[in-house]
């Protein structure tokens, strides 16, 4: 799903005080990273940010709703919820909930999988330099 240019520019401005911030496409939607990490992303100019076990009260007390799709005839629910209407105005706050959902992007166990294996990659190759023949 393409994102708007006004809505895109939207979040730039408001999201560039946390770092580099790009958008890339994320399973037909845009997503959105913030440093390299996948915070959220946006479906219909709404904006799902990454929850865990800590965060999600917070969605849900505020009326978030989870991003579902349907998967082999089952309903599957993710951790991506759908921000309070409230906090588009809200930029600040919107600041504090985007640091949240790159916190627990950074935690979630796909990421810390992905870090573990680009680390190995990087010994590995720091090890294995071409060694001169005799």
């Amino acid at each position: 799903m393409k994102l708007s240019t006004g809505f895109r520019d939207y979040l730039f401005d408001l999201l560039s005080p946390l770092g580099k911030i790009e958008t890339r496409p994320f399973f037909g939607l845009a997503g959105i990273k913030v440093d390299g990490a996948m915070v959220g992303f946006v479906r219909d100019e709404k904006i799902y940010l990454r929850t865990d076990a800590q965060s999600r009260a917070s969605y849900t007390d505020e009326g978030g709703k989870p991003f579902t799709f349907e998967q082999g005839g089952e309903t599957i629910v993710n951790s991506y919820y759908t921000i309070p209407d409230r906090l588009y105005d809200e930029a600040d706050e919107l600041l504090s909930w985007v640091r949240t959902a790159r916190a627990a992007a950074l935690k979630a166990p796909s990421a810390v999988k992905r870090r573990e294996k680009n680390e190995r990659k990087g010994r590995k190759s720091a090890t294995s330099k071409k060694r001169p023949r005799a």
